[in-house]
């Protein structure tokens, strides 16, 4: 199995049974609390279809700690993988070349280096895969590495959980695109490039409220002005849209992990799952293309806050 698809296979496995890991809370919080962004080894947050893929194996595994580990790095810290933990899966991208000129044969050659004067081929990205352990399968790890059962959650990000209206109305205000309330349903348009929102009073709470802002916002992202993201279809039940509404829903789970808003805007609703099980099976690397697509809409939402 390539690592496109274990990945997709582990995302695929839960949405069959109606789990989205980008809304289901993965540790002992309120539904309407936020989700955190995975941390590496050394602090710095996954992204991307690797921010999906731990969050599932927390969600599997009922892991709380942030931090993921390889065994040597565990090692690297005097700490060592309990024997029999099961490992989860990441993945990265390399750049690799074919230098023989034969067009039949799999790229295995590492790229030349213009530096030292060698001749290079054609080159292309390749995923590649390895596993990682969550700190809560690692003994002997410094004590800030494990959840403390005993406290408040950590705030996510700069902002914290909860309705915070003036600090985060402050964030999205920061957005250029037009904001209008009014309605019964949110949506984007890109033909007007305009944001369509209910009052927040609408909402079941002001969470609620600033998580849907925030779907709507990823949405905006799209405009040709912007990052110009098009999946071809538009309509309801078109693999486009399904990709699309994918797309802002992790970017806005992204979004919401950063800056400290729960990724609970949308119903369970079965016809979206079905879409993107759909869209998967027709194109295993539609999750992959959907993650990578967030993480730039993420980015450019945060960017434009002042976040990132």
């Amino acid at each position: 199995m390539t690592p496109q698809e274990r990945v997709t296979a582990q995302i695929t496995s839960l949405l069959e049974r109606g789990v989205r890991p980008w809304i289901k809370p993965w540790n002992d919080i309120a539904p309407s609390e936020a989700l955190v962004l995975p941390l590496r080894s050394c602090g710095t947050p996954y992204r991307g279809m690797n921010i999906v893929a731990l969050w599932a194996s927390a969600l599997e595994c009922s892991f709380k700690a942030r931090h993921w580990f390889t065994f040597k790095q565990a090692l690297a810290m005097n700490a060592c993988v309990r024997k029999g933990e099961r490992g989860s899966y990441v993945v990265y991208y390399t750049e690799l070349t074919d230098t023989s000129g034969d067009t039949t044969k799999p790229y295995s050659v590492p790229r030349a280096s213009k530096a030292n004067g060698e001749e290079g081929g054609e080159t292309r990205r390749i995923l590649r895969g390895y596993t990682v352990f969550n700190a809560e399968q690692i003994d002997g790890l410094p004590e800030e590495f494990y959840p403390k059962h005993d406290a408040d959650p950590a705030p996510a990000g700069p902002c914290t959980r909860g309705d915070d209206h003036a600090r985060l109305a402050a964030l999205f205000a920061r957005i250029p695109v037009t904001l209008r309330h009014g309605g019964n349903r949110a949506f984007y348009s890109k033909a007007a490039d305009f944001i369509q929102m209910p009052l927040r009073e609408a909402f079941r709470d002001g969470s609620q409220y600033w998580a849907t802002l925030a779907h709507e916002t990823a949405h905006a992202s799209r405009h040709e002005t912007r990052l110009n993201r098009d999946f071809g279809q538009t309509r309801f039940g078109d693999a486009g849209y399904a990709l699309e509404e994918l797309v802002a829903e992790l970017a806005s789970a992204f979004i919401g992990a950063t800056i400290g808003l729960p990724a609970d805007h949308l119903e369970d609703h079965a016809a979206y799952i079905d879409g993107w099980l759909k869209a998967l099976s027709d194109n295993p690397s539609a999750f992959l293309t959907a993650a990578s697509k967030a993480q730039a809409a993420a980015d450019w939402v945060l960017r434009e806050m002042g976040v990132a």
